[in-house]
């Protein structure tokens, strides 16, 4: 799927599913805008990477109101596609344990920034011809109650809800649509080399995503033009919860 002529702004992308996402839109001809907020050293060596030219950085801290602003007066020229990839996430303990002060802060970055992108992408392409593409970066925790999700679910669950309701007040100029991924990468407090198995325990298919997996599907719902207004759901089943029925013999 070529984005020939394209310009694609991945949120947090500098690392991580980010920057892997990143170099697969410049791989298939896309003009990147590359986001972060302390990895700037990453997101250059990044762009020095990227195939093709004109690929940019802006910075801006997402935890703070008025980011979304700050962003996008960072760039000069249309943006094509957005991909809110950027978030806050930890390991929760019990939500009776939580403050209304971390609630902000996880709200902030995974449901306020992202928003306020989607409005000011919207704003600035309404008098641009052609059709926009939103892509937002969910968890498969939308569609399953986990233990101990606290904040980090509730306000993915918010941008889920967000993400159905923008796609119905922009079309038909802008698609919307979300993917919520199961385990991917080791979260960072594991040790080098953790493999996650507690968690891939609860997988069905009993392996982590691949990279490469997700990646493909944030570029089918950027550029599948008769898709807006849906969650894709990449995450080895996990949303199932452990499937422990016997395996059936031929």
């Amino acid at each position: 799927m070529r984005f020939d002529g394209k310009t694609v702004l991945v949120t947090g992308g500098a690392v991580r599913v980010g920057a892997a996402v990143a170099r697969a839109f410049a791989a298939e001809g896309a003009a990147l805008i590359v986001h972060c907020r302390y990895s700037r050293a990453a997101a250059e060596a990044l762009v020095a990477e990227l195939p093709g030219r004109n690929h940019r950085i802006v910075e801006a801290d997402l935890e703070k109101p008025g980011a979304a602003e700050t962003l996008f007066r960072q760039i000069e020229g249309p943006v094509d596609i957005l991909i809110n990839n950027a978030s806050r996430y930890r390991r929760f303990e019990s939500v009776l344990k939580d403050s209304e002060e971390e609630d902000r802060r996880f709200f902030q970055v995974n449901y306020l920034a992202p928003v306020a992108l989607m409005r000011e992408f919207a704003v600035r392409r309404q008098t641009l011809s052609g059709e926009g593409a939103i892509v937002n970066l969910l968890d498969q925790e939308v569609d399953a109650v986990v233990p101990h999700g606290g904040a980090y679910a509730h306000s993915r669950r918010a941008l889920r809800d967000a993400t159905l309701e923008f796609a119905r007040e922009l079309a038909p100029r802008i698609r919307v649509n979300g993917i919520a991924p199961g385990p991917v990468l080791p979260p960072p407090w594991l040790p080098p080399g953790g493999r996650m198995e507690k968690t891939l325990q609860r997988v069905p298919l009993a392996r982590p995503v691949a990279l490469t997996d997700l990646v493909e599907a944030v570029l089918f719902l950027a550029g599948n033009r008769s898709v807006t207004g849906t969650i894709l759901l990449v995450d080895c089943g996990q949303h199932l919860g452990r499937l422990d029925c016997p395996q059936i013999q031929n």
